[in-house]
């Protein structure tokens, strides 16, 4: 995703609630519905989809599995799910 960099203001409500805004909406990828994770840092925050989070600690945790599990590229990973999926559907 290209980086896009703005500044948004917006009114925190009475219950503690904020609206994302469109534009922000938009460059996350977030629709009605979606959930959002926080991410605090200091006195940072960061929003992201909580899909997007959960796939990136995904990745994190599996760095270097699939090498030790003998597969060499990212085609041999899907052949290998493909399969895994097939015999699933078999049984």
């Amino acid at each position: 995703m290209a980086r896009v960099t703005f500044i948004k203001d917006v009114r925190v409500m009475s219950k503690g609630q904020v609206t994302i805004p469109k534009k922000v909406r938009e460059v996350l990828g977030i629709d009605e519905g979606d959930r959002v994770t926080f991410i605090v840092e200091g006195n940072n925050v960061k929003v992201i989809s909580s899909a997007v989070y959960a796939l990136e600690q995904f990745q994190k945790q599996m760095k270097g599995k699939a090498k030790k599990a003998g597969f060499a590229t990212e085609e041999e990973i899907a052949d290998w799910i493909t399969e895994s999926r097939r015999k699933s559907k078999r049984k």
